[in-house]
């Protein structure tokens, strides 16, 4: 049994590092106690508070949840009304708050997608188009991307493209292959006889690559020539944070899914959902609509905070605001890169989602915990640990911006300091 604590006679830090090491992930305690992490209290906006009151700016944004920031006012109280009223689904009646996101969705997403199954995440969002892909088209080949990531459930996982987090459950599920990202050639070869091919409009947990233009046009091209069913990956680049709606919308094509999670409540309530055509679901469903369900999927209080920051997103105006914050954020970063390219190799992105390739890996080692230690998060991204993600909420201000990357400067000039030139990977 483990060894019970005196909580009177400890910090809240140590209580919680303790926690965490005995009960939650023993090496993720050890190493984020390395890193410096706090206890966080609370948060508004684009800032959190941790237990001592200090303040962050926070440019990690949960990895693109917080796209409102967090704690918004009006999605905070459309959801504390819900909770007085029901909070979980009988899922025997009709749920009003689930038809009405469901139909929100449908007026705003791309071409004739129309029919959203409610899931809790993106991963399940994710499974959820693949087993809708494999039913509708009765194939069961997937072509997904080299780099990819679409979750960790099974499928999602064997979509996604890379080696590290796979291996160790093998054998995964069969009939997936893998093709290098951009490549339109590598695609048709692949193609024939697919149900689907799964692709982000940016790879962000890849290191923010951005696809050559005209990739996702040839896509929709090249998903029509061989019948093949296409998948967008939208669950960190959907609403808005790319700068457009939909990260498709930047090259305006429609795919026969879409996948969304992350932002879609504001950051309050977890949530995720599949969007697809109306004869893609009915093909795949249609005679058996309890084949795939979800027993959280679609709750009221999820389903109320989706509409409340749906309707916030539009108020006001978050698409235009990421476009316009992201150029800014752009400038700051390039020119941060001009003064340091020792450190930093390469700055990349679109809307408010920005990746700072640096010269060595080591450097990120540094630049995070420092940044940290100066009131502002920061975040590798999980398939290249290389490159830094700033992805700060949508409300984010020029003066935030400017805050931010002052830190960041400092936190890349302490790296260089401590660790010298170094010599790449």
């Amino acid at each position: 049994m483990a060894k019970q604590l005196d909580t009177e006679q400890i910090s809240l830090f140590d209580k919680v590092y303790a926690d965490y090491k005995e009960f939650v992930n023993p090496p993720l305690a050890r190493f984020m106690k390395v890193a410096g992490a706090p206890v966080e209290d609370h948060a508004q906006g684009c800032r959190v508070f941790d237990s001592n009151g200090k303040s962050y700016l926070d440019f990690c944004g949960g990895y693109g949840v917080f796209t409102l920031g967090h704690s918004h006012p009006k999605v905070v109280a459309a959801v504390k009304k819900q909770l007085d009223r029901m909070s979980l689904s009988t899922r025997v009646f009709f749920n009003e708050q689930m038809g009405s996101l469901a139909r929100e969705l449908a007026a705003i997403a791309p071409g004739d997608l129309q029919i959203t199954f409610f899931s809790n995440s993106g991963t399940e969002a994710v499974e959820a188009a693949l087993k809708m892909a494999r039913l509708s088209t009765k194939r069961v080949h997937i072509v997904s991307t080299h780099n990819a990531y679409h979750g960790k459930t099974m499928g999602s996982l064997t979509a996604t493209g890379r080696d590290i987090f796979k291996d160790s459950f093998k054998p995964l599920v069969p009939e997936f292959e893998h093709v290098k990202f951009g490549d339109l050639d590598a695609l048709d070869r692949a193609l024939p006889g697919a149900a689907a091919f799964i692709v982000e409009p940016i790879q962000c947990e890849g290191g923010v690559i951005l696809p050559p233009d005209g990739y996702l046009r040839g896509v929709r091209e090249l998903c029509d020539k061989h019948n093949a069913l296409f998948i967008a990956d939208e669950v960190q680049t959907g609403l808005g944070r790319t700068g457009y709606l939909w990260g498709v919308d930047h090259e305006g094509v429609v795919p026969d899914i879409i996948t969304v999670a992350k932002g879609l409540s504001g950051g309050v309530v977890p949530i995720g959902a599949t969007i697809a055509r109306p004869d893609v679901w009915m093909q795949a469903f249609g005679k058996s609509p309890l084949v795939h369900t979800s027993t959280f999927g679609g709750n009221p209080l999820a389903c109320t905070a989706g509409l409340a920051a749906l309707g916030v997103l539009k108020e006001e105006r978050l698409v235009e605001r990421a476009r316009t914050m992201g150029v800014y954020l752009l400038e700051k970063a390039r020119a941060l890169q001009a003064r340091m390219p020792d450190v930093i190799a390469e700055v990349r992105g679109r809307g408010l989602v920005v990746g700072v390739e640096l010269t060595s890996e080591g450097y990120a080692g540094v630049i995070i915990p420092e940044c940290l230690k100066l009131g502002m998060t920061a975040a590798y991204t999980l398939n290249e640990q290389r490159v830094i993600r700033l992805e700060p909420p949508l409300i984010v201000t020029e003066a935030e911006i400017d805050e931010g990357m002052a830190i960041f400067a400092q936190g890349t000039a302490k790296a260089k300091e401590k660790l010298g030139v170094l010599n790449g990977r």
